[in-house]
Parts: C-alpha cells; sequence; structure tokens
C-alpha cells in the first residue's frame, strides 16, 4: 500500500490504490504485509531513492547512486567513476570493494526506509482502532505552515523537491504521519491529567525533602590572595574603615567587589566545609576569618539571617500537580508503547530480503537480543515529518 499518493488521487482512485491482502504470506509484488495492508516493492524502491538522495545531500562524500541489488553493477560503476586516485603506496579499490560498499549502503537504506514505511503503516492502523480521524484539509494546512517555516521561497521549495527526489504528495503524507502520532499521543496522556487531591498529598508526604528552603545568610566578604593580605583587611575593618572601601582596596573577587562586598542569600551547603562551618556558626555583625578555601582567604561578616524552612502543600500544591501529571503521562506512554509495538510487530510479515527488526519474522543475529531495537515508547515510531527532513529510521 502505497499511502502517499492519496494526496494526488480522487477518492475512488484511492481506494484502488490500497492493496488488501488476504490470508497467507506476503504477496510476491510487495515488501510487507500488516494486518492485511501491504506495502508494495513500487513503493520501497522509490523510497530507497529518495533516502539515497537525501543521504547524499547530507554527506557530501557520499554518491548519489542508488544502490542496484544483487550485482549493484550501477552503483559500482559510479563508485568506480568517483573514486579518488589512491595515495603513492595504497593498492587501488577493486570492483570487489565498491560492490562492498554497496552492499552496505543498501542494507542502511533498506532497515531505514521498511522501518519508515512499516512505522507509519502502524499509525495509521492503530489510528483507525482509537477513532481518529484527520481530513486532508488539516494535514495541507499544517503542511502549509511548515513549508513558509522550512523555505523562503518557491524556489527554493522546488530546489528542495529536486534535490530530495520527493513530490509534495510524500511530504503531506508524512506530515499525515506527523499529525497521526500527535494525536494518538494526545489520547494516550488525556487520562494522566486528571491529578487528584489525594495524590497531591500523597506525593507532598513522600517527597517534602524536596520543599526544604535550606537557611541562607547575608554577607559582606573580602576576599584575598593570601592570609597576610586577609589580616591587614580584616584590621581596616576592626578600625572603622568601610567594607565597600577595604573591599575596593584589598579583595580579588569582582562581583562582590564591585557590589561594595556584599554577597547576599548564601545558602548553607553551598560553599567549601570551612566557609560554610564558619558563615553559619558566626554571630551576626561581627567581623569574622580568615577562613582558608581554594579561592584563598575570606574575612567575612553575617548581616542577615533566615533559617531553614518548608514549602507547605499550599504553596506547592501547583507544582506538584504539574510533576504527578507529567509522571504518570510517562507511564502510561511506556505501557502503551511497549504493548503497540508489541501488537503491530506480530502482525508485520516481511518479504525475503526485506526483513527488518520491525517484522515478527526477523530473527535477531546471536547474541543480539530478539527486541526491535531502541525504547519502547508510544507510539513515536515514525521519523520526525519536517518538510525538509528524508526518511529517517528510530523514533
Amino acid at each position: 500500500m502505497n499511502r502517499s499518493t492519496r494526496f494526488l488521487l480522487p477518492a475512488a482512485v484511492i481506494a484502488a490504490s490500497v492493496s488488501i491482502a488476504g490470508c497467507g504470506g506476503v504477496p510476491s509484488d510487495d515488501v510487507a504485509k500488516i494486518d492485511g495492508q501491504t506495502i508494495s516493492k513500487e513503493t520501497f524502491d522509490r523510497w530507497v531513492t529518495v533516502a539515497a538522495a537525501s543521504s547524499a545531500a547530507q554527506d557530501p562524500t557520499a554518491k548519489a547512486a542508488v544502490p542496484d541489488p544483487p550485482n549493484f553493477t550501477n552503483c559500482i560503476a559510479a563508485k568506480r567513476k568517483d573514486a579518488p586516485k589512491p595515495v603513492k603506496g595504497q593498492p587501488e579499490q577493486t570492483d570487489a570493494d565498491f560492490k562492498k560498499q554497496c552492499s552496505d549502503a543498501y542494507e542502511t537504506l533498506k532497515t531505514q526506509v521498511m522501518q519508515f514505511l512499516i512505522r507509519s503503516e502502524w499509525l495509521e492502523l492503530q489510528a483507525q482502532e482509537l477513532g481518529i480521524e484527520i481530513p486532508d484539509s488539516k494535514i495541507k494546512a499544517e503542511f502549509a505552515k511548515a513549508r513558509k517555516q522550512a523555505f523562503p521561497d518557491n524556489k527554493a521549495y522546488a530546489e528542495f523537491l529536486e534535490n530530495s527526489g520527493q513530490t509534495e504528495a510524500d511530504l503531506l503524507f508524512r506530515q499525515r504521519s506527523q499529525l497521526l502520532e500527535q494525536r494518538i499521543t494526545e489520547q494516550v496522556n488525556k487520562s494522566s491529567k486528571n491529578v487528584s487531591q489525594d495524590e497531591i498529598d500523597a506525593y507532598y508526604e513522600k517527597n517534602k525533602a524536596q520543599f526544604v528552603q535550606p537557611a541562607t545568610r547575608d554577607l559582606n566578604v573580602v576576599l584575598t590572595k593570601d592570609k597576610a593580605t586577609a589580616e591587614k583587611a580584616k584590621a581596616a575593618l576592626e578600625s572603622g574603615d568601610s567594607w565597600a572601601t577595604v573591599a575596593k582596596e584589598y579583595s580579588i573577587d569582582p562581583a562582590s567587589k564591585k557590589n561594595g562586598g556584599k554577597l547576599p542569600a548564601v545558602a548553607q551547603g553551598s560553599q567549601e566545609t570551612a566557609f560554610d562551618k564558619a558563615i553559619f556558626s558566626a554571630q551576626e555583625g561581627e567581623v569574622e576569618g580568615p577562613v582558608k578555601t581554594s579561592l584563598g582567604y575570606y574575612v567575612f561578616e553575617v548581616t542577615k539571617e533566615t533559617p531553614k524552612s518548608t514549602q507547605s502543600l499550599k504553596e506547592t500544591q501547583q507544582s506538584i500537580r504539574q510533576i504527578v501529571a507529567s509522571e504518570k503521562q510517562q507511564k502510561a506512554l511506556a505501557a502503551f508503547g511497549k504493548g503497540y509495538q508489541e501488537k503491530w510487530r506480530a502482525k508485520t510479515d516481511c518479504q525475503k530480503g526485506y526483513i527488518v527488526p520491525d517484522c515478527k519474522n526477523y530473527k535477531a543475529p546471536k547474541g543480539q537480543q530478539q527486541s526491535p531495537g531502541g525504547q519502547q515508547q508510544a507510539p513515536q515510531q515514525a521519523p520526525q515529518q519536517a518538510p525538509q527532513q528524508a526518511p529517517q529510521s528510530g523514533n
């Protein structure tokens, strides 16, 4: 099935273009069958061409020649033509070397394209189950916004289409997948937005330590490189000179020096151990120090004390509501995502030669897990669909 043509065809033709397979294996003209819907080899081949063009555009060293299995005749010829002359003393590349490069490139593109097409179809089928419908007018409107942001003018857009090998119908197909993904995710998250007062209360009691505000002290400080200078600064302060005057003459700390020696709201536990202990054992209004730190020697005075406090449930209720809702969404998505991948993978048969980890008939190489790979999240199974992007694998 090639849904990417749907935006160019009348309704009657759209219905005819959707291939619905009967029982049994994957039809010979198709690469995969998902719950009765098939993906044609023609669709696969065209998206391989698109993916190859995208790779060439993103990597100047890549070659635009599309790998042509099984012999890779054209790909080998293109690589032979573009191959640089070997460095003196290095052997010249052979056709066998080029064939290996073409084969590796094809396997990468095959996995990317198969995953892209399979996961796009998973989104379609999941949306049908959930009763999600997105009219073409909505898709075209969202695409128009994205196109306007991505391309400064029609010429740039036309150049992109030519270079990427895509049509506007392809981009609309991808926009549709993105919107389906968003709508499915919204539906999964919908129930998570409801947070009860009991859930808020329980979170507060369990995590009360998060809402403790440490004690703070406002200081006047002078920081010096050595103890002798610190002693001079302290003597000047005790003789009646102001902190602003002494900080300007002796301090090496630009911030407090510029602020007349003031260092406000120093939280308990935020300084080096020796300095922190001295600050929070000092009497307010007394000149203390010198205290040695990794930065130098501090002479200081406590000018204001603010004791430790705990924010009340009333003060934290709104932020807790958001935290709990976020946690519930993450759990809901994780649970849905695991079932989502398992369900649709179990309904995905792939043709021999086109089997990738998203196929139920995939067998992982020895030493690798059987999982389709990556974290199981819902329903992010298709690539992000910005107009300038080509199909990519993964979430």
